[in-house]
């Protein structure tokens, strides 16, 4: 049984905190639809923004499974994930669901969508990215470090 200190202690499941963001965008976009985009950007640059968040998925989930450690952030990391995705970004998962909320939002032409990035990101980087690179740290100490100092956060 996992100790309640052993775990990460993110503010909520990432994917919960994009869907709330994505459902406030959709409400504020019916109270006031603001159109700021031709088509040609729309499917232009919406759509390949949400497909390449989608592609790169499968360089980030099977590293976890082969590394033994869980995906879901509420629970301990048993090892620390570097293959993959992982080789270029420490958060390759949140570039990706990043990259499909706003070819999404671009698709769309939701720019409530857009204005509420800022705010996602504000929520994601205090609220969950902050919190597990606390946790990372403690649980592999120089192993992290190394790691941490050799991968972006990001990009």
């Amino acid at each position: 049984m996992q100790d309640n200190n052993d775990r990460p202690g993110v503010a909520a499941v990432p994917t919960l905190i994009y869907v709330a963001a994505l459902s406030v965008g959709i409400v504020l976009d019916l109270l006031w639809s603001v159109s700021v985009f031709p088509q040609v950007v729309r499917y232009g640059l919406g759509i390949p923004l949400v497909m390449l968040g989608f592609a790169v998925m499968p360089f980030v989930l099977p590293h976890y499974r082969r590394a033994g450690t869980p995906y879901d952030v509420r629970r301990a990391a048993s090892a620390l994930v570097t293959t993959g995705a992982h080789r270029i970004s420490r958060n390759p998962g949140y570039v990706a669901i990043t990259l499909v909320y706003v070819g999404a939002g671009v698709a769309y032409d939701n720019i409530w969508m857009l204005v509420l990035l800022a705010p996602l990101l504000t929520v994601m980087h205090y609220g969950v990215v902050l919190r597990e690179e606390r946790h990372l740290e403690a649980r592999f100490s120089d192993e992290y470090h190394r790691y941490r100092a050799s991968v972006r956060r990001w990009l």
